[in-house]
């Protein structure tokens, strides 16, 4: 089974695009987080067999999977054609190709809700409460609701 490839420009013209396009960032959560294109969706290459169906419930989505060079979104692709998804290739140079192609490249997880609670948060003058302020409002029963969204290793 050969390894259908696709280059920065295919993926970003289906984005530019508003096309649909699932790009699949196949390593480990910590090195998804050093650095991927803004939408690069984390679905480690040791998950796919476990979440695939769940994350990608259509099998005729188009996908791209992408790596730093270790090999994992061949692995990956290989994986979720034997899944039965029907039009999936690699990214051609994975992060190194698409920051040398002039693409962008991320810091952290779930950048896009987080940049736009910092919109939401400049342009509303969301307040930023220290713990102590917020326990005093639980413990006075304010009509408040805490949502911590920071990622679990975080928590």
């Amino acid at each position: 089974m050969s390894t259908k490839y696709q280059d920065y420009a295919f993926v970003r013209n289906k984005l530019l695009k508003k096309e649909e396009l699932a790009l699949l960032d196949v390593r480990e959560e910590d090195p998804h987080a050093q650095e991927h294109p803004l939408f690069a969706a984390n679905l480690p290459l040791s998950r796919i067999e476990v979440d695939a169906y769940s994350k990608l419930p259509r099998k005729d989505v188009p996908i791209v999977t992408l790596d730093d060079g270790e090999g994992y979104s061949e692995l990956a692709a290989q994986r979720l054609i034997t899944l039965g998804y029907l039009d999936v290739s690699v990214l051609k140079g994975g992060v190194a190709g698409w920051k040398a192609a002039g693409g962008e490249v991320f810091k952290d997880v779930n950048v896009p809700s987080k940049s736009f609670g910092e919109f939401v948060e400049s342009k509303r003058h969301t307040p930023s409460l220290s713990a102590q302020e917020v326990k005093k409002l639980i413990d006075n029963h304010e009509d408040i609701v805490v949502v911590d969204v920071r990622r679990f290793d975080e928590y």
